[in-house]
């Protein structure tokens, strides 16, 4: 890290939008009513970055619209991800939006779309500050909003203590008493899954359980408790789990849990265009990231389950990179 990035982190915590967005933010609002893009991207985190840098390194002139919220944005560290193992994600961010300024034709505004329509030549996104653009191609690479407000406490320690996929943190928790907040078949799924990172496992099903018989006689067999006590909240000191309150029971002490919460799209962009949703709410893609309305893409966890930093990076390349490639067919 240099200089100049550690006096950003050290200020106040408005540092934190510096490091996450280290351009000049506009201040005042640009009059960027309907000017023109090869490609506009919408969200500016790491499939958004990653489709942007195979688009600039191929000539194109690229708009990143993003707010500054990305969905790590309190992660302390990024793992599973080749030479970035164990950095903070704004780090990474920071370093990915460094190296992409080496691209005169890749630009960023600070805003958030609120409407998309096509035209006959692309795309027209109305900005919620910045008037309008246009683009021959869109790639939607916004992440999901997850609802952890259902239990207190939940959402002071999520990304910290209380976590979704071990295979970003589940290292880093190994064999520490740990408990998953799920049931019916999500939680047989998970328990079997955490079970390799940890034995010492319990269940809360916050509520009645619905699992099968033969589920719960497997669990059972494994050592692992079954805990069907309504959730009260989650006990932490900074950010660390200590101890669940359950409904007519004691506090039990608990150092990790797994979690999968409620999302939603963090835009409705998408609808808009008339984009089709899977079962679980994320954009559909063919093996390309081309949604079924022409000229729009998605990438990152808006549209894949496996919500990891290198799948981002993966998905948002493969997105650029056939962006372009639909440009070109259309232009030779």
């Amino acid at each position: 890290m240099n200089n100049k990035r550690r006096s950003f982190i050290k200020k106040s915590s408005a540092a934190l939008a510096s490091l996450i967005f280290p351009f000049d933010v506009p201040s005042k609002k640009q009059n960027m009513k309907k000017e023109q893009y090869e490609v506009i991207i919408i969200g500016g985190s790491f499939a958004g970055l990653s489709a942007a840098m195979s688009l600039g390194r191929s000539l194109r002139k690229v708009l990143i619209i993003d707010n500054q919220q990305p969905c790590n944005n309190q992660t302390p560290h990024s793992h599973n991800f080749l030479t970035q193992d164990g950095k903070p994600p704004l780090e990474i961010l920071a370093e990915a939006r460094r190296q992409l300024e080496a691209y005169p034709t890749v630009e960023f505004i600070n805003d958030t779309a609120i409407n998309a329509s096509k035209s006959e030549d692309g795309f027209e996104i109305k900005l919620k500050e910045n008037g309008e653009v246009k683009a021959q191609k869109l790639i939607l690479a916004w992440g999901l909003k997850d609802d952890t407000s259902k239990i207190e406490g939940l959402s002071e320690c999520w990304g910290n203590s209380v976590i979704h996929c071990p295979y970003c943190h589940g290292y880093e928790v190994k064999n520490q008493p740990t408990a998953i907040i799920a049931n019916g078949n999500e939680a047989f799924e998970y328990l079997k899954m955490i079970n390799h990172w940890t034995k010492n496992l319990t269940l809360l099903t916050n509520g009645s359980s619905t699992l099968s018989e033969e589920q719960t006689q497997k669990i059972k067999s494994k050592g692992i408790q079954i805990i069907e006590n309504q959730i009260v909240k989650i006990n932490h000191l900074a950010r660390k789990v200590t101890s669940v309150s359950l409904n007519d029971a004691e506090d039990f002490p608990i150092s990790v849990i797994y979690h999968r919460a409620p999302f939603s799209q963090k835009s409705d962009i998408a609808a808009q265009l008339g984009c089709e949703f899977d079962e679980m709410g994320f954009i559909k893609v063919n093996d390309f990231q081309q949604t079924n309305v022409k000229g729009v893409f998605a990438a990152g966890d808006n549209a894949s389950p496996l919500r990891q930093v290198a799948n981002a990076v993966a998905k948002g390349s493969l997105a650029g990179i056939m962006a372009n490639r639909e440009l070109i067919e259309e232009s030779f």
